[in-house]
């Protein structure tokens, strides 16, 4: 059976090679009746002729419709249905789709056929990206019946790039191949295709392979994809951890200014993040319904919605509640976790208690393809710029200028700058509107990475506060330490123990850190530091 059909590929094959020498003629209402009516046999047959004799877009065209099931016979009538409208795809005109219109069913192999065909079109497009995506699938499904086709695109072939993709295609066709000597050819140049699709079909031509001598060279091609592909998923977990630690980073920049000046142990503080999120949902809306020309650059008007809503809600927070209780740890975080709960009700009843989707632009979507099995996406790139550009400005505002000179004189020594004229209650209540306006970019930023909902804050919370324990109290360069140090630790760890077993390790490692340093990694200046 499996030669059988491989015989009638290898005819639609060579008919496809013999359609990009000869001539075009248009799409005939006989050819498309012929690739729609009929057994499997006759089909194939006329789907070949076809190629041959019209290599036009519209009968790329009708293949297509034929691969996607939007074909309909009635009668002698053969037309292509899309949302409920009917075209003649000879004419290209609309016509009526008559209620006895019966679907043309493809079986299996009609299918593999249709594919085939619309691959071997696809070789000889214009478009360079079009092509390489044709390689790659008839590289997935390599077979000898698709040699003539290849050999017949190397010849046309002028880009670099694609002539390289068509020729690992050819060497995985041979390597199906009768011939020993042409297999192990194949065996060995398959290994400078360091993918996983290579890999998997080497190790499946190696299970069937007889030839001793061919089976070494498909194991030396083995091992050397592995060790590249090692590599790439080494380097992946890299940029995993690095893009992990920039979102925490931002997470905890926010508290570690209120928990460092203020000695406020905030538990609403994801929530400020939760209310970033919403706020950049908002902005998200309001541009998809008045602004749909400008959308792609909504996330420009969401920064600064975001910081300032969660910036007005925190100073709410510490004008009305958190001012009166200053000294008390344990009140502040009692009275700050029954505002996270009072925030939480308050976002579920406007927007309700599912999930909403934040999209990215289109300038963040995709990736930057750096290895074969390794792909960088844009939105955790543009996220780690962001965290850095954050810190920066944070650097700035808290060592360059007259706010940041009173919140690092008040973190220092409280009564001291006090009795200077530094007023300290408008202080507090200004850090604690930065802290919880940082956190609101947080929430924009994590908008582009995953669902907004009621609960993403608590996702966070935990991780920010050990990112500042460990990092010291109030410090910026113990964030940065500490964060990048937890991404990178938890995700090298999830790669050998798994992501419960992980969490586990990177909590003992904390509570051994603090018995030994309980300052943290850079501990706190001043003299509060010493009482």
């Amino acid at each position: 059976m499996r030669t059988w059909i491989s015989g009638w590929r290898s005819l639609g094959l060579s008919l496809m090679v013999l359609l990009m020498a000869s001539n075009a003629h248009a799409l005939s209402a006989e050819a498309v009746k012929g690739m729609s009516v009929g057994d499997t046999d006759a089909r194939v047959e006329a789907l070949g002729k076809a190629l041959t004799d019209a290599a036009d877009e519209r009968t790329a065209a009708f293949i297509q419709a034929l691969s996607d099931d939007a074909v309909k016979v009635a009668g002698e009538q053969v037309l292509v249905v899309r949302d409920g409208a009917g075209t003649d795809p000879v004419t290209g005109q609309a016509v009526p789709v008559p209620d006895t219109a019966e679907d043309v069913i493809n079986n299996n192999r009609m299918r593999t056929e249709l594919d085939t065909a619309l691959a071997a079109l696809k070789l000889f497009t214009g478009d360079t990206a079009v092509r390489l995506a044709a390689v790659a699938n008839l590289i997935k499904e390599p077979s000898p019946a698709l040699l003539p086709l290849l050999d017949k695109a190397l010849a046309d072939e002028k880009n670099t790039e694609v002539r390289e993709q068509l020729a690992l295609a050819r060497s995985a066709a041979l390597l199906s191949s009768e011939d020993p000597a042409q297999r192990l050819a194949a065996a060995k140049a398959l290994a400078d295709s360091k993918t996983p699709a290579t890999q998997l079909l080497l190790n499946q031509r190696l299970a069937d392979e007889s030839d001793v001598a061919v089976k070494s060279a498909i194991q030396a091609s083995l091992k050397a994809i592995g060790e590249s592909l090692k590599v790439g998923e080494y380097l992946g977990t890299l940029f995993t951890g690095i893009s992990l630690g920039s979102v925490l980073l931002l997470v905890a920049l926010g508290l570690a200014i209120t928990y460092g000046l203020m000695g406020v142990i905030n538990m609403a503080h994801g929530e400020l993040m939760m209310i970033g999120a919403y706020a950049t949902y908002v902005v998200q809306g309001l541009f998809r319904s008045y602004l749909p020309g400008a959308f792609d650059w909504y996330l420009l008007v969401a920064l600064p919605v975001a910081f300032t809503v969660s910036a007005l809600v925190g100073a709410a927070m510490e004008r009305g509640v958190l001012r009166f209780l200053y000294g008390r740890p344990l009140e502040t975080l009692l009275a700050t976790w029954g505002i996270s709960l009072v925030l939480m009700q308050a976002v579920r009843s406007l927007f309700g208690a599912q999930n909403v989707g934040v999209e990215n632009p289109v300038w963040m979507s995709g990736g930057v393809q750096v290895l074969a099995n390794l792909t960088l996406p844009y939105n955790r790139l543009v996220i780690i710029a962001f965290a850095a550009a954050v810190l920066l400005g944070m650097g700035f505002l808290i060592g360059k200028t007259r706010l940041g000179l009173f919140v690092r004189g008040v973190t220092q020594n409280r009564p001291i700058a006090s009795c200077m004229g530094v007023n300290t209650a408008r202080i507090d209540t200004y850090a604690f509107a930065l802290g919880s306006g940082i956190a609101g970019l947080a929430g924009c930023a994590l908008s582009q990475v995953g669902n907004v909902g009621p609960d993403l804050g608590q996702n966070y919370i935990v991780d920010a506060f050990m990112v500042v324990v460990v990092g010291g109290v109030g410090q910026l360069a113990g964030a940065v330490y500490a964060a990048l140090g937890l991404g990178l630790a938890s995700k090298l760890l999830e790669g050998w123990t798994g992501a419960v077993l992980a969490k586990i390790a990177v909590l003992v490692f904390i509570i051994i850190f603090i018995q030994k340093r309980p300052q943290g990694i850079f501990a706190m200046k001043g003299r509060s530091a010493e009482a």
